[in-house]
Order: C-alpha cells, then structure tokens, then sequence
C-alpha cells in the first residue's frame, strides 16, 4: 500500500535508487500521450504515417543533441501513442564531477547550509537534477513539442511521467535497438497499442 504525506498518497518514484541519471551510459525511454491517445499519427501496411504533431515530435527528438551537452541519439521511433528512444549520456571531460564541502560559512541570522551528506534520499530526489540529467533532457523535449503544439493549435498532451531502462551491456542495447527498429510492423501486439 502507497505510503501517505500531508494525507495524500504519494506515487514512488521509479528511477533506480542511488543511480545519478546524469552519469555516462545509454538509456532506453518510452514516453507516452495522455490517455494514450494516438497524437503523433498511425500505423499504416507496418509504417508510421506521422501526424502533424507527430512531425513536431520527430523534428525536436533531432534537436536534442543540439541543446544538450554530451549526448549522443541512438535509435528511436515515434509511435501513434508513444515514442521509444535511446539517449546516450557520454562523459564531460569539462565539467566538475562533483561539489566539494569546503568548510562551514558563519550565516549570522541565516540558517546554516545543509551538507550533502546528510541528506535524505527523499530531499535529493527534488533538488535540481541538472541540466544534462536524462530527467532534464526528456522534460525539455516534452515542453518543447507541447509548447509548438499549443502554438500552431494542435491538440495535444502528455502523460506526466517516463519510463527509463538503464542500457547495461551490448546485448541489452542490440536488442533494444531491434525492438524500437521492429515497434511499427509489431505494433498489434505492442503493450501500448489500443485500438482507437
């Protein structure tokens, strides 16, 4: 049974706990329409036909490695309800792995700063996750596509949450690869089609 807070069911995160999403690795997401409606178009003789929102979702799903540092595509595919891709995060020789305690600040009035160490897994889930995150990327993309949605008049939205796969090793990613490659010709017997 979900645990309560303030007398409200709280929803678990799924992320693997004690994993930085903005470590170097490869990704599988899935991110879906709300209600799984078929937004981005439909599967015709085994190929996407994309709608026009699906051409948005396409068009900004290439800008990613345009936005945002260190980060390779792998294969994608945008589905009527859902698109499946591969983000590839890759090391930044430039950036400052991690933040150093340097000693404590006298604050006078202020209260002292928390340090890192003691914090909650709970309170570092809601710090910001960074601007090259896999949480960071996929929120930009999916209010990027909204934003021009809503701006040119399409109906459209999203579910709130995404689903990530950490890609482990060659064959995890050979056969992910494969199923995204092979997602229109099976489509019938995808978890997420609904005949609509």
């Amino acid at each position: 049974m979900p645990k309560k807070f303030q007398n409200k069911y709280r929803i678990s995160s799924t992320r693997l706990q004690n994993w930085d999403y903005r470590w170097a690795g490869a990704y599988f997401i899935t991110i879906c329409c709300k209600d799984r409606r078929h937004y981005f178009g439909e599967i015709q003789n085994g190929k996407m036909n994309l709608s026009n929102v699906g051409v948005l979702a396409n068009v900004f799903w290439y800008e990613i490695k345009n936005h945002a540092q260190n980060v390779e595509l792998g294969e994608y595919i945008i589905m009527p309800n859902h698109i499946h891709g591969i983000l590839i995060l890759k090391n930044d020789e430039n950036a400052v792995a991690e933040t150093r305690h340097v000693g404590s600040v006298e604050a006078g009035h202020a209260l002292p700063l928390q340090n890192e160490n003691d914090k909650t897994i709970g309170q570092k889930r809601f710090q910001n996750p960074g601007k090259n995150s896999v949480s960071s990327i996929v929120g930009s993309y999916k209010s990027a596509v909204s934003k021009h949605a809503n701006r040119l008049g399409y109906e459209f939205e999203w579910q709130s949450r995404f689903h990530d796969h950490i890609i482990r090793d060659q064959q995890s990613f050979s056969r992910i690869t494969n199923y995204i490659i092979n997602n229109p010709a099976n489509w019938k017997e995808d978890k997420l089609y609904e005949n609509s």
